[in-house]
């Protein structure tokens, strides 16, 4: 069995497993740590570096997803300095995401939509980048639009836990991008339509097809799925 341990996090003290992350530690006590790129049950990333925080006795902030708890640490989660680093992340995704929150599928339960909320963004203070990607919608099961990719690497993640493999990074700084082996359509690679990528994306990436503009997340019923594999209940 596993020792549990006291940590204080924003003033809170709670007990939690040793070796959790701080992330996870900090939802125990009720406390949000913004993230994009992180999956539970997965060993963090720090893709997006909105998860920073502070722990007392450390001069530098450490990264909430793969960052250990031990016993009487002490963590400050909103901390000015923190804040700002965070906008500043948020404001940088804007300027590569579009502004169509009023008609997304996604809003409503699209994080990035979220934590531009709680920073009172309504748009990005840089330089808008290019927008024109071509959307991957030939096949029935799997609308993907680059345009609105974050880089989260939350689909790439799930795709090789999946043993599928399809999707990876290509290039560097804003040229980066997530595609499929040889940039091909989904339905040229091997890609099983799985639906793990869609379920992972935070954004409007990757949508089931027939959800495109014909209901809004809550609207929807979930229901348990038997197949290992699949996540579509069929």
């Amino acid at each position: 069995m596993s020792n549990m341990i006291t940590v204080t996090i924003d003033g809170k003290d709670v007990q939690v497993t040793e070796g959790m992350n701080i992330i996870d530690a900090s939802e125990i006590a009720g406390i949000h740590i913004p993230n994009l790129c992180y999956l539970k049950g997965m060993k963090g990333m720090g893709a997006c570096r909105l998860c920073l925080v502070e722990v007392e006795g450390l001069k530098a902030p450490v990264l909430a997803c793969n960052t250990k708890v031990r016993d009487g640490m002490a963590v400050r989660t909103t901390t000015d300095k923190i804040q700002e680093v965070r906008k500043f992340v948020i404001d940088l995704l804007l300027s590569m995401h579009p502004l169509d929150c009023m008609t997304c599928t996604k809003a409503g339960v699209c994080n990035l939509q979220r934590y531009a909320y709680d920073f009172g963004l309504k748009e990005s203070s840089f330089s808008r980048k290019t927008f024109g990607y071509t959307v991957d919608d030939a096949n029935p099961f799997i609308k993907r639009d680059p345009d609105y990719c974050i880089l989260c690497g939350r689909c790439v993640r799930v795709c090789k836990e999946q043993g599928t493999h399809v999707l990876e990074f290509m290039g560097r700084g804003i040229e980066s991008k997530v595609i499929t082996a040889g940039d091909r359509p989904l339905q040229e690679s091997s890609c099983t339509f799985c639906g793990s990528c869609v379920d992972a994306c935070p954004v409007n990436a990757l949508l089931e097809s027939d959800r495109w503009r014909t209901g809004r997340e809550w609207e929807y019923q979930k229901m348990h799925s038997v197949c290992l594999l699949c996540g579509n209940s069929c």
